[in-house]
């Protein structure tokens, strides 16, 4: 089960892992999972220019390989990328070899990051103890659920701002799944958190 706002004990669970920053400053990091999508996130990054806003993108490695362009505009518009395997893998179905050849695979296309979220946010301890020789593994505090089937922008919304707080990190997706509803939304929820008093900042 998946939750919006993840519980406190899962946060001091697994406190090698980061879910939130620990911060006074009204700062929030904005994350996008499972691309690039050639259109999508070309929408998303003009969007995000416009409001100056600045993400991290953990990137499927196959997505890059067929988009380098948009990973390269990603980079030049000063965003950061983070690794989200090559075939977005699920790690409760694979072995820890099987699970880190595919990140390696993905880190072959996108070298230059040690950033590294898992897909459906699913580790064992033991692909965790392997990971975190190599990458910082980041999770999330608040998940937008924009993939939903049916989510109206009314709860999408409320999902978001009614569950930030000093150095969240947010959830969404630049994939078709989500496309749609955040083409309605995302830019009404990334003004709202900006007249909260909330900059946004990079991981």
């Amino acid at each position: 089960m998946l939750f919006v706002k993840t519980p406190q004990f899962i946060q001091k669970f697994s406190s090698s892992i980061l879910f939130r920053k620990k911060t006074d400053l009204k700062q929030v990091y904005l994350t996008f999972d499972d691309g690039p999508t050639e259109e999508f996130t070309h929408w998303i990054l003009k969007l995000l220019g416009s409001l100056n806003i600045k993400a991290t993108f953990f990137c499927i490695g196959e997505n890059a390989e067929q988009n380098p362009y948009i990973m390269s505009d990603i980079l030049e518009r000063g965003h950061i990328i983070g690794n989200h395997t090559y075939s977005h893998k699920n790690a409760f179905f694979s072995s820890t070899k099987s699970y880190f050849k595919d990140i390696e695979k993905c880190k072959a296309v996108m070298p230059k990051t040690d950033l590294f979220r898992p897909p459906y946010g699913k580790l064992f301890p033991s692909q965790i103890l392997k990971i975190q020789k190599h990458f910082k593994i980041v999770m999330w505090d608040i998940l937008s659920y924009d993939f939903k089937k049916n989510i109206s922008p009314e709860k999408l919304k409320q999902n978001v701002l009614e569950n930030l707080e000093n150095g969240s990190i947010i959830v969404f997706h630049d994939s078709v799944k989500s496309e749609e509803i955040l083409k309605e939304c995302l830019e009404d929820i990334l003004v709202k958190i900006k007249e909260n008093g909330y900059t946004f900042s990079t991981l």
